[in-house]
């Protein structure tokens, strides 16, 4: 049996190993979905596209969710690449999951947009439009969630959507992951769903598996809530449920 703990209101699930809890976070959040179906028309939902999410995705895709009644966002994606690029999030998520599935309506962001404000305000309607039941997320190695890293996390940002560009450590986090071959080849700028706007939901899933993940689940649930360690704010949220591995729980007092 997975452990469980709470910190600040945060319940957290350790498993043995990332398809186990891949399997754990897709089952919470299917019973989730159904859940909501039962009180209104559609459930609003915002993935995150990171290796951290493969297995959560490819067990969730295989559950019998009732996807026509479900609107899709992907909270993040790379500026200036190709939208046919193997190397976009919308390109990893529609593999992953959009694509295996018949959904309401699937929202994706515009990387490769001639105006990227006019993006940002375009997607940011949207979202005001299905305000998110759901968050789907990851951690990053420096605590970023999105694409809000240390250095341009603001968590009274004004904006819903913005154009933040990439701290070393995250797009090192890339090349880490395997996403790119070298540093040189992670784009440097992005969009991304600020931090108010990921808060602003009824639930939020945070699959974080992997011993790279480690220290940034140890900032998370030890700091004080700090844009020094973005990923602390989920404290304040009422709803979050963290699904750990024994690698990236290591560090964490139990």
């Amino acid at each position: 049996m997975p452990g469980e703990i709470i910190r600040d209101n945060i319940r957290i699930k350790i498993f043995d190993n990332r398809k186990l809890l891949g399997a754990a976070a897709a089952i919470a959040l299917a019973d989730t979905i159904c859940l909501l179906e039962k009180d209104q028309p559609a459930v609003n939902i915002i993935f995150a596209a990171a290796p951290s999410q493969n297995e959560f995705l490819d067990a969730l895709s295989g559950l019998p969710v009732d996807w026509t009644r479900v609107n899709a966002f992907h909270m993040d994606e790379y500026i200036g690449l190709d939208n046919h690029s193997a190397h976009t999030f919308a390109h990893y998520l529609g593999k992953r999951l959009f694509d295996k599935s018949s959904f309401k309506a699937v929202y994706y962001l515009d990387g490769a947009a001639a105006d990227l404000d006019a993006e940002c305000s375009r997607y940011a309607a949207l979202l005001k439009q299905f305000p998110a039941d759901v968050v789907c997320m990851g951690i990053g190695e420096n605590n970023h969630i999105a694409f809000n890293d240390p250095p341009v996390a603001d968590f009274n940002d004004p904006e819903m959507v913005k154009i933040v560009s990439l701290d070393p450590d995250c797009r090192q986090q890339q090349v880490n992951d395997g996403c790119f071959p070298s540093l040189e080849d992670v784009p440097g700028q992005a969009l991304t769903l600020t931090i108010p706007a990921l808060l602003n939901c009824r639930y939020i899933f945070c699959m974080a598996p992997g011993e790279r993940k480690a220290k940034a689940i140890y900032h998370t649930l030890n700091d004080p809530i700090t844009e020094r360690y973005p990923s602390t704010i989920l404290k304040r949220h009422p709803a979050v449920q963290m699904f750990l591995d024994k690698d990236s729980s290591k560090m964490i007092d139990l």
